[in-house]
Order: structure tokens, then C-alpha cells, then sequence
């Protein structure tokens, strides 16, 4: 039995235009031709259309294509194995453009609506990992709390951002110098730095009690990502997320012993 070219094209999706292109080509020329010299496809002419098309959408050219089929055992192999690994270069490359979708979508997240010169102005080494913006609205994203602050960030103006970093820069060369210089992570000096950086929280974002304190200083041992938020990873030295811990518990227990 054979098949018109038009027949062909409507059953296999493919396109009368090129149909006749493959036959040009000579990759596909149709077994028979009637009296009035139109194109008939037999079973054998299908079954190598169907093989074209396969390699076609393993990504081959149409001459890669003719060598493979002009001797199958030749390089059949070689070739697939080598489009098998463009494949999955193009599979790693295209992850890669995901991930850069997702942190386009993060930018929404971390509240902060600058431009990025504005935030590179405002924020300077201090780096915002926008996958940590993501993990934290995936942990902390149905309390009050996060949505309160996200909220708050999201109206913050550029002037406002300026002041608070300027704050926490303050804060922050207070908390190298005590650590630098040996003061208890549970004495005195260590909890009212600890106490200041709650009220910081609480006067830029959403009122922090202190077992919400815990928890976030918890969070900057357990991942470097949310302590470099806080302090740039320039600035860090080893031990440090673990004294702001125990001092943030610290004064915790300090509070709680005075009610």
C-alpha cells in the first residue's frame, strides 16, 4: 500500500513543504511515483521517515542524519552517544536558566523593592542569598511574624534601608569588638548587644520576643546564609555565630529570671 504525500503529511504531522525538502535532500525520495509523477509512500519510505524523525528530535542535523542512515552500524552509536551528552549539557544549562528564573522570583521575597544599584548603594557587602529567601518564606512564611516583616521591608524606603544598615553597621562593629576582645558570650556586655539587636528586629520589622530571638539566632549557626545577613562574610570570624547565639539565649534567660 502507498500514500499520497499529502496523506503522509496529515497522519505524521509533518509538513507537505517538508516532505518534499527531505526528498530534495535525498534523505526521504518516495519508492514510486504515479503516471502523473506525484509522490507515493511506501511502507519502507515510512518506516525510514520515522527514523529521520527521531534523530530530528534528538536534535541531529539532516546531514548528520543521511550519514547515519546511509550506513547504520558505522556510527549510529558515536553519534548518540555524543548528541547524549550535548543533551545533557543543554539539560544543565536550561537548570541553570531555572535557577535563575527562581532567583528573579526570590528578589520578590526578601521585601526589599531597590533597584540594583539602590541595594549595592544601601546594603554593600552585606549580600541578601536569595535561595535562603526562599528556604526562610518556606519555614517561616505562615507566621504572623514573617508576613508582618516582609510586609515592613516592602515599605521601607531607600532613606529608611540607609538607617537601619547604618544601625546595624554600628551594632555590628560593637559585636566584633566585644568578640575580639574576650568579652563572656554570657556576661553583661555580650546580652545588651544581644538585647539591642532585638530591639533592632522589633523596631525595623515585627516585635520580637525573646524565644522568636532564639529561633533566629538559632538559624544563624544552623546556616551560614542567614548569618551573613547580619554579619558579611569579610567580617566573620570563626565562633562568632555561636557567641551571638549564646548571648541572644543568654539575655533570653537574663529576661526571663527578672519577671
Amino acid at each position: 500500500m502507498s500514500y499520497s504525500v499529502g496523506q503522509v503529511a496529515g497522519f505524521t504531522g509533518v509538513t507537505v513543504r517538508t516532505l518534499h525538502h527531505y526528498d530534495r535532500a535525498g534523505l526521504l525520495s518516495p519508492g514510486e511515483r504515479t503516471p502523473a509523477g506525484y509522490r507515493q509512500y511506501g511502507e519502507a519510505d515510512l518506516a525510514r521517515l520515522q527514523q529521520i524523525l527521531f534523530y530530528r528530535e534528538l536534535g541531529f542535523s539532516l546531514d548528520e542524519i543521511a550519514a547515519i542512515l546511509a550506513d547504520p552500524q558505522a556510527g549510529a552509536l558515536e553519534q548518540l552517544r555524543e548528541r547524549h551528552r550535548r543533551l545533557n549539557e543543554q539539560i544543565l544549562r536550561l537548570q541553570r536558566l531555572v535557577e535563575v528564573a527562581e532567583r528573579a522570583m526570590e528578589v520578590q521575597r526578601t521585601g526589599v523593592r531597590l533597584s540594583p544599584e539602590e541595594r549595592f548603594e544601601v546594603f554593600g557587602d552585606v549580600a541578601f542569598d536569595l535561595s535562603y529567601a526562599t528556604d526562610a518564606h518556606l519555614k517561616w512564611g505562615r507566621s504572623d511574624g514573617h508576613r508582618q516583616a516582609m510586609a515592613r521591608a516592602a515599605a521601607h524606603t531607600k532613606e529608611d534601608w540607609r538607617q537601619l544598615m547604618a544601625e546595624a553597621a554600628g551594632w555590628r562593629g560593637r559585636l566584633l569588638a566585644a568578640f575580639d576582645e574576650g568579652a563572656d558570650a554570657d556576661g553583661e556586655r555580650a546580652r545588651e548587644l544581644a538585647e539591642e539587636h532585638r530591639q533592632h528586629i522589633g523596631r525595623w520589622f515585627t516585635p520580637c520576643p525573646h524565644e522568636m530571638h532564639c529561633r533566629i539566632a538559632d538559624d544563624y549557626v544552623e546556616d551560614a546564609r542567614a548569618f551573613a545577613l547580619v554579619v558579611p562574610p569579610a567580617e566573620q570570624r570563626p565562633g562568632l555565630a555561636a557567641y551571638v547565639r549564646q548571648a541572644v539565649h543568654a539575655n533570653a534567660g537574663a529576661a526571663g529570671r527578672q519577671r
